[in-house]
């Protein structure tokens, strides 16, 4: 069976942290451990994934789940029975009911807290992951030594288990089927070992689906590259990517130290392994791929055409003619010029400054990367750099920081892991049920988690010579060997700190150090931009014009830092909830960022009134954020017209069930749409709920809330868990990922500020 082990790793020989590995979770096979009737129990799971996977495309973690009703057992019965309100009666949503909901769903969380405070789970969605990791060890040759049968059993269940009806795979779990993610995904399962007549006629199926989109030569440009490194794929049909263009000055708005990090970092091994054309071992199975994926013998491809070509189904982003033209004098003339000596020496001198970048990028995460894609790719360079050296074995140590398994198979999470903003939105939740005298010691472990996580340590260089904002100080998205920080997960860790610091020592334990969260602020106000937005990592540090030079055709906008409403709000809440406990510290620029954040975010309210949602399904996750930072900035419903059109817009999209419930389909198209069926989701409930709440709409009108709260509560289980639905995180538009513990968090949070801020007032009156 499998076990997911925490915080583990200090025995491992190539492994190394900051902290001991604390916020790690890694799964590993013991073929020794479960009862017989456990590993029934744990099949009969997969099953059911398996029979349902149409219906219901997202795991709901069961493996996890299953292990710690094990390690932490919780009863309810006879203490805490379950609620149900009649939902076509006239019974209101009472005290009682609302309390029991919170004192069961609390009791349930806490099973799955970690010793070391965060709460584990899945961060994955994103179908192109798991094969660009397969494809990077088959060619590195760890393919088998890595990811021994157990791993590859799973990842071939996750594989299968994820294939659409038509026998494609989409960009994430529940998308469409795209060109992009069927080949790379018929590319791992073959690479994993799977015949053409494999999978009981899937992998047939899926062939059937590529050729009729006109085979793999109509992959997108991420897919071109990862074909080519394999050898299925010829690098002439790539658009160039010159690794000149980290030689050019940084002063250039086209420098690509001047574009979102995720990009950038993605950017710099695709231009060393494009400036090599380096191609891997051509073995037999390679030669079988190559006659597979086409619709014409592979000598015979026009790969020149080839470089334009992109399926209908991917192509989100349409390329203007400016930028083929610039594509095709760079491929024609600029290439030919620098394999020429002496302008090969000008290659030679990029080559060696995009190595420096990649390993300043892997010492300053421990060798796990920003995220997943570049950290298979600066494996990848540095295995082609020194296939021998201790950089490659670091790297081999920390794939299983990004590896998941769930009843739906092994998947490849998008980073390694989500552990301290889920933290730090469960510290908010705690908190406004008010019952922290009861489940304090969840607050005490995540305080020490969130005061663990924080980055102390200074860069080793300095941080702008490679492109990197001031962080220390500041708080990862996940765990502190991670190293990168983010501006809302900042925010977060330092808001809840602040919270915390106020709390008694025996409830919650030693609070954070004062200094630490001054230098925390003093990071925080660093990252406001001109317009007073603020991005996801940075400050814009480029135009929105540089989107005609992005050559990637299936996301959205994705080629700077773009600021965002969730971003500013998160920073507008924590510098407000600062000054109350500490008003002294830098006052002033405290009061401007705050004044200059509110008037952002209104510039940025749609039409309809909403905000667009670019972390979150959709306009729900926006518009709460909107409203937010704005009643934390000191706008109310009376004085504030953005306000008002929020309200009135989250009440026009309130179902018959008293629930909201938003498909991923509102991020792609940019336009608000029901699930189908018109189903309510417990997440976008809680989102339109603590929007409402902040807006005031108790005074106004409270029957909206007590209709949405009747939703979250009839939905608990008997277990006092929260049933997973639809997935709920996104980004660059069109591909979603999963935030497993939201299905947890964000109800209670609703419940309990309804609970304190919607029925304890009413009965004042």
């Amino acid at each position: 069976m499998w076990k997911l082990k925490l915080s583990e790793g200090i025995n491992e020989p190539w492994g190394r942290s900051l902290n001991n590995h604390v916020g790690r979770q890694v799964w590993e096979f013991e073929p020794n451990l479960g009862t017989p009737e456990e590993q029934a129990q744990v099949e009969k799971l997969r099953n059911d994934f398996t029979k349902n996977r149409f219906q219901m495309k997202h795991s709901s973690d069961l493996l996890m789940r299953l292990q710690f009703v094990k390690e932490n057992p919780c009863d309810m019965k006879g203490q805490l029975p379950q609620v149900k309100v009649e939902e076509n009666s006239e019974e209101e949503v009472n005290e009682e009911a609302v309390n029991t909901t919170l004192r069961r769903a609390l009791r349930f969380y806490s099973t799955l807290q970690s010793e070391d405070g965060f709460w584990p789970g899945d961060y994955a969605g994103p179908l192109f992951l798991l094969p660009c990791l397969v494809i990077g060890l088959y060619i590195m040759g760890d393919l088998n030594t890595i990811l021994q049968v157990e791993y590859r059993r799973e990842m071939l269940r996750y594989l299968y288990n994820h294939q659409n009806e038509d026998g494609g795979w989409g960009l994430h779990i529940e998308g469409e089927s795209t060109l992009l993610n069927t080949v790379l995904s018929y590319v791992g399962l073959r690479l994993l070992g799977e015949r053409m007549d494999g999978g009981d006629g899937a992998i047939e199926k899926a062939r059937k689906w590529i050729l009729g989109r006109g085979g793999a030569t109509y992959i997108p440009s991420w897919g071109k590259i990862w074909l080519s490194v394999l050898g299925v794929y010829d690098w002439s049909g790539n658009n160039p990517i010159p690794p000149e263009t980290w030689l050019l000055p940084d002063f250039l708005p086209t420098h690509p130290g001047r574009m979102w990090c995720h990009t950038r970092l993605v950017l710099l091994p695709t231009s060393y392994l494009y400036g090599k054309r380096f191609v891997g071992k051509i073995s037999s199975l390679v030669l079988c791929l190559r006659e597979e994926l086409y619709t014409r013998p592979y000598e015979k491809i026009d790969w020149n055409r080839a470089r334009f070509l992109c399926a209908q189904e991917d192509l989100y982003r349409q390329h203007p003619m400016f930028q083929d033209m610039l594509w095709n004098f760079s491929h024609k003339v600029a290439e030919p010029l620098l394999k020429k000596w002496p302008f090969s020496k000008i290659r030679q001198i990029a080559f060696d400054t995009v190595m420096k970048h990649i390993h300043y990028e892997d010492e300053n995460t421990q060798y796990i990367c920003i995220a997943g894609v570049n950290k298979v790719l600066n494996m990848l360079c540095r295995w082609v750099e020194d296939s021998n050296s201790e950089a490659y074995k670091r790297h081999l140590a920390r794939i299983k920081d990004y590896l998941w398994v769930a009843e739906d198979g092994m998947k490849m999470q998008a980073y390694n892991g989500s552990q301290l903003w889920d933290t730090a939105f469960a510290v908010h939740a705690i908190l406004s049920t008010n019952l922290v005298d009861e489940y304090g010691s969840m607050l005490k472990k995540a305080n020490n988690y969130i005061k663990t996580t924080q980055v102390r340590t200074k860069s080793f260089e300095d941080p702008s010579c490679w492109y990197r904002h001031e962080f220390q100080e500041g708080w990862p998205f996940s765990s502190l060997d991670n190293g990168w920080i983010a501006t809302d997960t900042t925010a977060e860790g330092l808001n809840v700190s602040v919270l915390l610091s106020e709390m008694s020592y025996d409830l919650v334990g030693e609070a954070i150090p004062l200094n630490r969260l001054f230098e925390a602020v003093n990071v925080v106000l660093s990252l406001q931009n001109s317009s007073g937005g603020v991005a996801s990592y940075e400050r814009t540090r480029s135009y929105a014009w540089m989107e005609m030079l992005n050559p990637v055709e299936n996301f959205g906008e994705s080629i700077i830092d773009y600021q965002y409403v969730e971003c500013t709000s998160s920073t507008i809440q924590c510098l407000k909830s600062f000054t109350k406990h500490y008003p002294k510290h830098r006052r002033r620029e405290i009061e401007e960022f705050i004044a200059k954040g509110a008037n952002f975010i209104e510039s940025i309210q749609r039409p309809d009134g909403s905000w667009y949602g670019s972390w979150g399904v959709c306009f729900t996750y926006g518009t709460w954020f909107g409203i937010k930072g704005l009643v934390d900035s000191g706008r109310k419903y009376e004085n504030s017209q953005s306000i008002r059109k929020a309200c009135d817009f989250l009440l026009s999209k309130q179902l018959d069930s008293g629930g909201w419930g938003e498909s991923y389909v509102s991020c792609v198209d940019r336009v608000y749409t029901n699930l189908e069926g018109n189903k309510a989701h417990n997440v976008n409930t809680a989102w339109a709920m603590l929007a409402l709440i902040e807006a005031g709409q108790a005074h106004r009108d409270p029957t909206p809330l007590h209709r949405a709260a009747r939703v979250l509560i009839n939905s608990q289980m008997e277990n006092g868990d929260f049933p997973q639905q639809e997935i709920m995180g996104s980004f660059t538009r069109n591909c979603m990922i999963s935030y497993s513990a939201w299905r947890n968090i964000f109800p209670i949070w609703a419940l309990g500020a309804y609970y304190n801020r919607v029925l304890l007032p009413s009965k004042k009156f």
